[in-house]
C-alpha cells in the first residue's frame, strides 16, 4: 500500500545524504578519528587454529609452540615455500591496494561519521533533489498543487539546517517530509459516528447521501457503512434512490437483504427524491439512527443527472453528502471530487480500493484539494473491509520502517 510514495520519500533522503557526503569528501571535511573508524571494524571471525592457540591452558605448549627438528630437505622446502608465499603475498597486496583506496570513499558515505566543520544545507544542495521529488510525486498521481506544497514545505524545513553528523541528514529529511505530508492529510472534520450521536440526542436520524460516478464501488460502500454501524449498535435504513437503472435497485437490495437492513425502494424511473424522502420519514417514525441514500452514478459533466442529484439534496436535506471515489484512479478521483464539490458542496470523501493503491496519489491529494476530510477507506471486498480514516495511521503507512501486514486492519 502506497509503495510508490514510500520509495519517493526514501530516495529524497538518500540523495541528499549522498550530495552532502560527496561534497564533504571533496572538502576533506570528514573526521576520520570519529565514528567512521568504529563502523569500519571487520567482521572476521577467528578460525579454529587461532582459537586453539589463544585458549591454551597456563604455559602448556601447543602445536604452535613446538618447533620440531627439521631435516635438510625440510629446510629447503621451507625456504621454497617462503619465497612462494612471499611473492603471492606481495602480488595480493598490489592487487588489493587500489581497490581499498577506491572503497574508502564509499565506506565513508555508508558510515555514520562527523564533519570536521559543521555543514549547512543550502538551496543548491536541495534544488535538484526536490525537483526529482516533485516529478516523483506527480508520477504517483499526486495533484500538482499538493506536490508543490509538499516540496516548498520540505525546502523551508531543510534549507539552513546545521549538520554535524551524517545521520542528521536522514533524520532532518525524514522529519521535513513527514511534516509536509501531515499538513496535507490532516483535514479537520467530525466523524460520522460523532454526528450520529449528536443527532440521536435530538431524536433524529443522521441522513447521509452518497454521490459519485459509476464503477467506484458506491453501492458496495453503502453496504459496508451499514454493516459498520450495525456492529456499533445502530439501526440503518437504505434508500434506493438510483431509479435510472433497474439493475441498481436490485444491487442495493441484494446488499440490504444480506445485512437484514430495511430498504425503501420504488419502481425504476420513479422520482428518486421521493424515495429519499420516504426513507427519512421511515427512519424518524421507527426511531432508526441512520439513513443511507444511494444515488445514480453519474459523470461530473452530466448536467441533467447533476440537477437530479441536487433535487434529492433539497428534498432529503442530508446532514452529510459523501463523495465515493476509486483510489486507483488517482488524479481522476481528485478531479471528480472537485466537480461534485462545486455542484453540490460535498462534506467528505470515502476512497475505495485503498488496499490495492500502490501509488497513493488520491489518498494524499483529494482531501487537501477540496478541503474536505476523508471519512473512510475501503480495504477489500467484504462488508467488514472498511476503515475509519485516521491521519496518524496514514502517516505511519507512509513513513514507518516496520513492515506489518496487519497494520491496515489495526
Amino acid at each position: 500500500m502506497f509503495e510508490s510514495l514510500k520509495k519517493k520519500f526514501s530516495r529524497t533522503s538518500n540523495k541528499l545524504t549522498e550530495e552532502l557526503t560527496e561534497e564533504a569528501i571533496e572538502e576533506n571535511n570528514i573526521d576520520n578519528n570519529n565514528d567512521i573508524t568504529k563502523n569500519d571494524s571487520t567482521d572476521e571471525k577467528p578460525n579454529f587454529f587461532s582459537q586453539l592457540k589463544n585458549n591454551k591452558i597456563d604455559d602448556e605448549p601447543t602445536i604452535f609452540d613446538v618447533k620440531a627438528e627439521a631435516s635438510p630437505d625440510d629446510e629447503k622446502l621451507e625456504k621454497s615455500d617462503s619465497r612462494f608465499f612471499s611473492i603471492f603475498k606481495k602480488s595480493k597486496s598490489d592487487e588489493s591496494q587500489e581497490k581499498d583506496s577506491e572503497d574508502n570513499a564509499e565506506k565513508k558515505k555508508n558510515s555514520i561519521f562527523s564533519f570536521i566543520k559543521e555543514k549547512t544545507i543550502s538551496e543548491k544542495h536541495v534544488e535538484d533533489i526536490l525537483w526529482e521529488l516533485e516529478m516523483g510525486l506527480l508520477e504517483a498521481d499526486v495533484a500538482i498543487d499538493v506536490a508543490n506544497t509538499v516540496v516548498e514545505s520540505v525546502k523551508s524545513d531543510l534549507v539552513g539546517q546545521k549538520i554535524k553528523r551524517s545521520s542528521d541528514i536522514e533524520e532532518y529529511t525524514f522529519e521535513a517530509l513527514k511534516n509536509a505530508v501531515s499538513k496535507i492529510i490532516d483535514i479537520p472534520g467530525k466523524s460520522m459516528t460523532e454526528m450520529i450521536e449528536e443527532k440521536k440526542v435530538k431524536g433524529e436520524p443522521l441522513v447521509v447521501m452518497f454521490v459519485g460516478i459509476n464503477g467506484t464501488g458506491k453501492t458496495t460502500t453503502i453496504g459496508k457503512i451499514a454493516n459498520y454501524y450495525i456492529n456499533k449498535g445502530y439501526t440503518p435504513v437504505i434508500a434506493a434512490s438510483d431509479t435510472f437503472r433497474a439493475g441498481a435497485i436490485e444491487q442495493i437490495t441484494h446488499h440490504a437483504d444480506n445485512l437484514n437492513v430495511k430498504i425503501i425502494k420504488h419502481q425504476k424511473g420513479s422520482d428518486s427524491a421521493a424515495v429519499a424522502y420516504d426513507a427519512v420519514e421511515h427512519a424518524k417514525s421507527k426511531g432508526k439512527e441512520l439513513v443511507l441514500i444511494d444515488t445514480a452514478g453519474r459523470m461530473q459533466n452530466n448536467v441533467n443527472l447533476m440537477d437530479e442529484m441536487k433535487k434529492i439534496n433539497r428534498v432529503s436535506k442530508p446532514d452529510l453528502v459523501v463523495f465515493v471515489g476509486d483510489a486507483l484512479t488517482g488524479n481522476d478521483a481528485t478531479e471528480q471530487a472537485s466537480k461534485f464539490n462545486d455542484a453540490i458542496d460535498i462534506d467528505g470523501v470515502i476512497l475505495t480500493k485503498a488496499d490495492a493503491d500502490s501509488k497513493g496519489g488520491a489518498s494524499l491529494s483529494i482531501g487537501y484539494v477540496i478541503k474536505k476530510p476523508i471519512l473512510f477507506l475501503g480495504i477489500g471486498q467484504g462488508y467488514d473491509d472498511i476503515k475509519e480514516y485516521d491521519s496518524k495511521w496514514m502517516l505511519n503507512q507512509l513513513f514507518s520502517d516496520i513492515e506489518n501486514t496487519n497494520d491496515i486492519n489495526s
